[in-house]
């Protein structure tokens, strides 16, 4: 099952940590932690990036109410659009 949370995405971050603070890892095996956490930075930083857009946009939404829809086309749907005013 995969995780999606930005919560889940904390606890792999903290996982990875405890991995690359593993006095017991050969060199080999930090290596390979090593090039693990680069990678998982790299994604974690563009899911950030991803949340804090779309953070962005339902304050926009919250702010502006349906008038701003046709700028943010991705947020809100039929059913909401009526809420925010």
């Amino acid at each position: 099952m995969s995780k999606t949370s930005l919560a889940d995405l904390n606890n792999h971050l903290f996982d990875q940590l405890d991995r690359l603070t593993d006095r017991n890892l050969t060199p080999e095996e930090t290596e390979t932690e090593i090039k693990r956490a680069g990678a998982m930075i790299g994604i974690a930083d563009r899911i950030s990036s991803n949340a804090d857009l779309s953070l962005k946009a339902a304050k926009l939404f919250a702010e502006h109410g349906k008038a701003v829809l046709p700028h943010l086309p991705q947020i809100g749907s039929r059913a909401s659009e009526g809420e925010a005013e």
